[in-house]
């Protein structure tokens, strides 16, 4: 069987849905999926697998042929229903399954959809997505008979963020704003909220797969005006915003200023460094300079780390880390924690601290020095080029500048000033990025790498 390449990436499967994903090759990547799952294990023990969907319009179809291939390579299929991605995360905890696998478009646009998967308890994700492919085409599968059955979690979710939680004050005085955008996390966070105690102002929190009322992704600014508008309105502390399936958080101060996740890192690792002395904490390579000195002067050990949700959890267990997290909002908690990316149970870790400490976020983070930043700059590049036009730059530096290079060209500038260009694992785009502390030496350091950064494109595109 052809299958839509492009489709399968570095973490997970995702396309046009009613294009690429069509009813055929879903069933065949079910079969796939059970088939890989029992090569990786020892023993003739059934074979579980847990599966849920986010609310797209897709996703209903996309589940029924997917659970079909499962059973049909015979896996027995736990469908745990309808929710964000964190809730199929905790399934294949909570029910020890020998895999798992979330029909979700993330924060793409509503005709997308595609499947974040899972080998045990951790990421199916690099090559391991390459080997499915493999097996679709080749049409290798298991042969079975496994059975469906339906288990609503959702009790047992919000029961174990409750035992996550340490409220130290009451936090039901705390006003806190919730605009999940119509995705799949709205009405868990705010039942999960409840049982902490607060009650959130809700903003589009009810599940409509089209999206009406704005792209539910909180890293683009314009997504959260709605929500800078409420938080004003009603004088709350703060406003938290959930992309379409839950796994990445957005937060609003109460002046409406977005606190970006590498300073929802500094918040959190102050908070982690003082019941763990000495702990790891990872930080991919677009964050701040700022959280790694922050984590450093407190007696933590910082670690940069390569982006991607996949590659993070793989290089906490390796580093044995309590927290990471990245600037699109993904965080990580080991500490009390399963150590998935689960922007609930972030909410609910930001609420805590909130609580507990009395103040207000402007406040708890006025002690940081204050940089001229960019937000994330996504340039279009073939993807035939991408990787080597970072070669490039990392070959123009690599000799007059202090270069990271375990995810593209981090180059240091002295002084805590930085630039980045990183090839995306996701599309036909290098993602660039600029620190320093004034807006002027940021700009001319944006226009030199940038100017590296285009004639390296443009010999690359003429070779």
């Amino acid at each position: 069987m052809q299958t839509p390449r492009h489709a399968f990436r570095e973490y997970d499967i995702r396309g046009t849905a009613e294009v690429e994903l069509n009813d055929e090759l879903v069933l065949r990547l079910g079969r796939a999926l059970a088939t890989y799952l029992r090569q990786q294990r020892d023993g003739d023990q059934a074979l579980r697998v847990a599966v849920a969907r986010d609310c797209r319009l897709s996703s209903d179809r996309l589940r029924d042929a997917l659970c079909a291939g499962l059973q049909a390579s015979g896996a027995d299929v736990i469908d745990v229903g309808v929710g964000p991605t964190p809730l199929l995360y905790f399934a294949a905890h909570h029910l020890e399954t020998d895999g798992a696998a979330m029909i979700t478009g993330s924060h793409n646009p509503p005709e997308d959809n595609g499947f974040k998967l899972m080998c045990g308890k951790g990421p199916l994700f690099g090559e391991a997505v390459q080997t499915l492919r493999e097996l679709i085409e080749s049409e290798h599968f298991d042969e079975g008979s496994g059975s469906l059955e339906e288990q609503d979690l959702s009790e047992a979710y919000v029961a174990s963020v409750v035992a996550a939680s340490r409220f130290d004050a009451t936090p039901e005085a705390l006003r806190v704003v919730v605009d999940a955008g119509n995705g799949a996390a709205g009405p868990l966070a705010l039942r999960t909220l409840a049982a902490l105690g607060i009650a959130a102002d809700p903003l589009f929190c009810e599940m409509d797969g089209t999206f009406p009322n704005h792209h539910p992704d909180p890293t683009v600014e314009s997504s959260l005006t709605a929500l800078r508008a409420r938080v004003d309105q009603t004088s709350a502390q703060l406003g938290i915003a959930f992309d379409g399936d839950g796994d990445r958080i957005g937060v609003i101060d109460d002046q409406g200023g977005v606190v970006w996740g590498d300073k929802l890192m500094i918040l959190f690792s102050r908070a982690l460094l003082r019941d763990h002395p000495g702990a790891r904490v990872l930080g991919e390579v677009k964050c701040s300079e700022t959280l790694f000195a922050d984590i450093r002067a407190r007696g933590g050990e910082p670690i940069v780390c390569r982006t991607g949700h996949s590659l993070i959890k793989k290089r906490m267990k390796e580093d044995k880390a309590l927290l990471a997290g990245e600037m699109s909002g993904h965080i990580f908690f080991a500490d009390r924690y399963f150590g998935f990316d689960d922007a609930i149970y972030a909410a609910a870790r930001l609420l805590e601290i909130v609580a507990n400490e009395g103040s207000g976020l402007r406040e708890l983070l006025a002690d940081v020095p204050r940089t001229s930043v960019t937000p994330e700059i996504r340039v279009h590049c073939p993807d035939a080029i991408k990787f080597d036009v970072v070669a490039k730059v990392l070959s123009h530096y690599r000799d007059s500048h202090e270069v990271l290079d375990i995810d593209g060209a981090r180059v240091s500038f002295g002084d805590g000033a930085w630039g980045l260009c990183r090839a995306s694992n996701t599309g036909p785009v290098l993602v660039l990025r600029f620190e320093a502390n004034s807006d002027e030496r940021r700009d001319v350091i944006r226009a030199e790498v940038e100017a590296v950064v285009a004639r390296a494109t443009a010999e690359l595109s003429e070779a």
